[in-house]
């Protein structure tokens, strides 16, 4: 979870460059004891490779990986610039976030910075903020509206379905959706059966968000077999587009395929239709900024509406046409990124970004 104190936000800075903005955040990173006074050639190294502007009035100036050496500490400066700055030809920033990563670390602080600042509003507060603890709400997630979140409870070890159901209870429990008192009221409910080994609970929670959990060995309850138990937990109505999906699934005759390795997949965007494929990612450190926006720039290159999901992270279907959302996936070196594409050139898409993958993503093939 990213924290921040009052003395890591620089309010109201003026600046000429981008360069003059890293300079800025490299020195206070140096002065809070972070990094090595190198680092900020690091910095301007990365910029070199490939521009930090997320979008929405934000970058994220880092350094590369042949600077982490002198990291001391991971940890974070935000400077805020109410004027402007160009980042990019025709992008400007409002608010520069420098990182300093010892090791891949850094893909947690990204994931959680560009699930919040995805949030058009969220990005015009920060440049209009006129204090630190409006921006520290903001970049924390406490003043954002809570998403849907997505869990996966794989290859459990459980003797029957009941069993299943307190090992989804206690994943949601430990994510801090609820306490003991949800726990102890779905271990008292009835799954619904959905068909197809599919079964359903849900509970009231503080945390919208799903469960899903396969277990280890074939299950069954009666004549139903238990391929997998998906668990809701409600706080607010934001789960109603998945039950719209389950619906659509069961109507398609699809509701099987939530037991497979894109379950959470399908839970989130409904029958499958184009086509897909998997591919590991074979970056050392993951897919950071320069890697990233790789893969955004190959898929933007097709008109077909393209989807990805890291197998190895949340499951999370997003966009592969935003880089905000493609880095807040958090995706490691061998992780499994599963594509869907749908539109006139899907398999030239799902080719092209298949073989950007394999060749390095612009860092060369490992």
């Amino acid at each position: 979870m990213l924290k921040l104190a009052r003395q890591q936000i620089l309010l109201g800075q003026t600046v000429t460059t981008k360069a003059d903005a890293i300079a800025l955040l490299a020195s206070k990173l140096t002065e809070a004891g972070l990094v090595e006074a190198g680092y900020v050639d690091g910095m301007l190294a990365r910029e070199a490779q490939h521009a930090t502007y997320l979008g929405s009035g934000i970058a994220i100036p880092h350094g590369t990986t042949d600077t982490r050496h002198l990291v001391k500490s991971t940890g974070v400066m935000v400077a805020q610039f109410p004027q402007g700055i160009e980042w990019d030809d025709g992008q400007t920033a409002y608010v520069a976030i420098g990182i300093a990563a010892k090791s891949d670390e850094h893909l947690g602080i990204l994931r959680q910075l560009t699930h919040v600042l995805g949030d058009e509003q969220a990005a015009a507060q920060l440049k209009e903020a006129t204090d630190e603890e409006t921006i520290i709400n903001i970049l924390t997630g406490a003043t954002a509206a809570k998403e849907v979140q997505f869990l996966t409870l794989a290859d459990f070890p459980a003797d029957d379905r009941d069993q299943l159901l307190l090992g989804a209870a206690a994943r949601a429990k430990s994510a801090g959706w609820g306490e003991s008192a949800m726990v102890s009221a779905l271990l008292a409910s009835e799954p619904a059966y959905l068909g197809e080994g599919i079964w359903l609970a849900r509970a009231q929670a503080a945390q919208t968000g799903w469960v899903l959990a396969t277990p280890s060995t074939v299950l069954s309850v009666g004549e139903q077999p238990v391929s997998a138990l998906l668990l809701l937990c409600a706080a607010d109505s934001g789960h109603l587009a998945q039950l719209d999906n389950l619906a659509k699934l069961a109507a398609a005759g699809q509701l099987g395929t939530l037991a497979g390795a894109d379950g959470l997949s399908m839970l989130q965007t409904g029958p499958a239709s184009g086509l897909s494929d998997t591919f590991t990612i074979v970056n050392p450190h993951g897919l950071h900024a320069r890697p990233g926006a790789m893969l955004v720039k190959v898929a933007k290159e097709y008109e077909s509406d393209i989807r990805v999901a890291n197998l190895d992270g949340s499951g999370e279907a997003v966009s592969a046409k935003s880089l905000m959302k493609v880095i807040g996936l958090g995706v490691k070196c061998g992780h499994r990124l599963a594509f869907r594409a749908e539109g006139p050139d899907a398999e030239a898409a799902l080719k092209g970004l298949g073989e950007a993958i394999a060749a390095g993503l612009g860092e060369g093939a490992h």
